[in-house]
């Protein structure tokens, strides 16, 4: 495992909130819409929301977030993930597997447009866990 870090849930407010955590923190704001995102473009309500957001320092993410598509709900107190930045296929794999027993997956791994392998879950006692392992570039 490289890293873990919080991933936050917000509805429409990822770019407020996450430019005060900037101000609060440090660190360095990158952030993406879900317009800019390859695939079906995305509802009018939803293309400028945030698909991904991270803050980061010295290169390492500390925390992480996005906007739910125009017209999904955020239950707040539950609007949060522990994402974890696996090193090789085997170890996301393996995670996932582990972590999904008795729980509910609710993205299977599988290849990313972001050349990534990912997939996120709902573990048994209903913490949520989004696992990524960034694929060497060729």
């Amino acid at each position: 495992m490289k890293w873990t870090t919080p991933y936050l849930t917000f509805d429409g407010t990822c770019r407020e909130a996450m430019a005060f955590y900037a101000a609060c923190l440090g660190g360095e704001l990158h952030s993406t819409n879900f317009a800019d995102a390859p695939g079906n473009p995305p509802t009018p309500r939803t293309a400028e929301r945030i698909m991904h957001a991270r803050l980061s320092k010295d290169g390492v993410p500390f925390l992480m977030a996005s906007d739910t598509m125009a017209g999904q709900h955020v239950q707040v107190g539950y609007n949060f993930s522990i994402a974890i930045e696996c090193e090789s296929v085997t170890e996301i794999d393996a995670m996932y597997a582990a972590l999904s027993a008795g729980g509910q997956q609710t993205m299977p791994v599988a290849d990313a447009f972001w050349g990534a392998r990912f997939g996120m879950l709902l573990d048994k006692f209903g913490v949520q866990w989004m696992l990524n392992f960034d694929k060497p570039k060729a």
